[in-house]
């Protein structure tokens, strides 16, 4: 049985996986925009377009698919926050409506090493972007010392953040909002000067193979990344609340920043290949060596806290996840163990892996596919359904759930191992452990073929598990419904 527990009054939020009590949910769809444009507002985002043109394509190919990955992977997020205002519960709970209530523990277990990926990468993103600015100061930016002090209070700011909980992260990323909005308007005035249109327009044109493969990544690294948290943002929002303006505030949210950070980063990193080369060892610091010393100390800043923002999310949501899966803690202990995990493997990289933007993204694509299966079984259910969750039969293996839907796991299971099958992994020398993928890609012309580095295994994986879905269990979701 769900516990529709009144909220305790006070600084920190008691409210874990249960349903959020009818009192509590005050929040409007515009209030969404706040926590996903926070978010995603960082100058990171500009290093995307070094990553896009990576692909080998033009900057007209890099913008198109810039513009559709990012709008279009949140549109998908905000379809997800539906469920949300349906359940008021955390997405993985609603989650169980198409797993059933003990089946949804093999997704689960997939976000959660998503969300801790995520939230440790932007972890070790900002410590290295103090370290390279620091040096820029005349510091010593290799300096252990300094390195310890900037990934404690990383660490700490984050995990402080995600247990204090939902409503003091709203607050915070209302305020970081306009404060790394401008701080970033200041930073695109001043390397302006950087860009050399003639060298930006003379890049050539990629083949079908290339767009699609920057599309996926693009994708995965905005709105697919985010999916599994989508209505953990949504499940305080109103009853009468409109589906429309839900999925349009998360969107409009999630993807305005990117869409412009990212164009911005194309024009940057295709004017000049060195800084583009230098990106994809450090993104932020690379970025930083364009600027004039009076303004790195505010880049370094706010860059940091853009980072922070958007570890918040994930490490609030990764907890909530943790609990999801049986572990019985409160959701304060919940965040706090997901903080020592990302202290450690922010330290791990840090100080002794050599390369880890390889290992990411490689890490990404891997978990990109079950997680865009899972992302199409549950948009398919959320857009079946009629009505409001049954709250108590999500917490009841007994109810109208149960425990397992063997459709959807199934249907997950089979598309991650298709899937798989059809990508590659892009960093074979950093990450050798990922080579075992892209065993079908023989059918589209090999490893070596025009589509091999397409990714399209993220794509079948979301259209086919859509389409299971939405046929195959009409009739089950009628039922549960009736």
């Amino acid at each position: 049985m769900s516990d529709k527990i009144a909220a305790a009054p006070g600084l920190i939020e008691r409210a874990g996986i249960e349903i959020i009590p009818e009192s509590d949910r005050t929040a409007k769809p515009r209030d969404l925009f706040w926590p996903w444009f926070a978010a995603n507002v960082s100058v990171f985002g500009m290093s995307y377009g070094a990553f896009v043109l990576g692909f080998g394509i033009s900057f007209w190919q890099a913008t198109l698919v810039s513009i559709i990955g990012i709008v279009v992977s949140f549109a998908l997020c905000g379809l997800i926050a539906i469920a949300g205002k349906r359940g008021s519960a955390p997405t993985m709970v609603l989650s169980r409506a198409a797993f059933g209530v003990h089946g949804q523990k093999v997704p689960g277990i997939v976000s959660w090493l998503t969300s801790i990926g995520w939230e440790t990468f932007l972890s070790i993103m900002a410590v290295l972007a103090t370290a390279t600015v620091i040096t820029q100061l005349g510091g010593d930016g290799d300096s252990v010392a300094l390195k310890i002090i900037a990934t404690v209070v990383v660490a700490a700011l984050i995990v402080a953040a995600s247990v204090l909980g939902y409503h003091t992260i709203m607050k915070m990323q209302s305020v970081l909002t306009w404060i790394t909005g401008v701080v970033t308007i200041l930073y695109v005035i001043l390397t302006i000067p950087h860009i050399d249109f003639a060298a930006v327009m003379a890049r050539p044109s990629g083949g079908i193979g290339a767009v699609i493969g920057a599309l996926v990544m693009v994708m995965t690294g905005f709105g697919l990344g985010w999916i599994n948290i989508a209505a953990d943002w949504s499940r305080y929002q109103k009853r009468t609340a409109s589906d429309g303006a839900i999925v349009f505030w998360n969107t409009f949210g999630g993807a305005i920043a990117p869409v412009l950070l990212v164009v911005f980063g194309l024009l940057l990193a295709g004017s000049d290949d060195a800084l583009m080369d230098a990106v994809g060892a450090d993104p932020i610091g690379a970025l930083a060596t364009l600027l004039p010393i009076w303004v790195l100390v505010p880049f370094l800043l706010t860059a940091v806290l853009a980072l922070v923002s958007g570890a918040v999310l994930g490490i609030y949501s990764s907890g909530l996840t943790l609990i999801s899966l049986g572990i019985r803690i409160p959701r304060p202990s919940a965040a706090a163990i997901d903080g020592v995990i990302l202290t450690l493997g922010t330290i791990w990289v840090v100080f002794f892996a050599t390369d880890f933007l390889g290992p990411f993204q490689s890490f990404l694509i891997t978990l990109g596919v079950p997680l865009a299966s899972w992302a199409g079984i549950l948009i398919a259910d959320i857009l079946r359904r009629k009505k409001d969750y049954d709250e108590d039969a999500l917490f009841d293996a007994k109810g109208r759930y149960g425990a397992w839907d063997w459709t959807s796991i199934i249907t997950m299971v089979v598309a991650s191992v298709i899937g798989w099958g059809l990508v590659v992994n892009n960093f074979a020398d950093a990450a050798p452990w990922n080579n075992w993928q892209g065993y079908l890609l023989f059918l589209i012309g090999g490893r070596d073929g025009d589509w091999a580095f397409a990714n399209l295994g993220v794509f079948f994986a979301l259209v086919l598990s859509f389409l299971v879905t939405w046929f195959a269990r009409a009739s089950k979701i009628r039922q549960q419904e009736a």
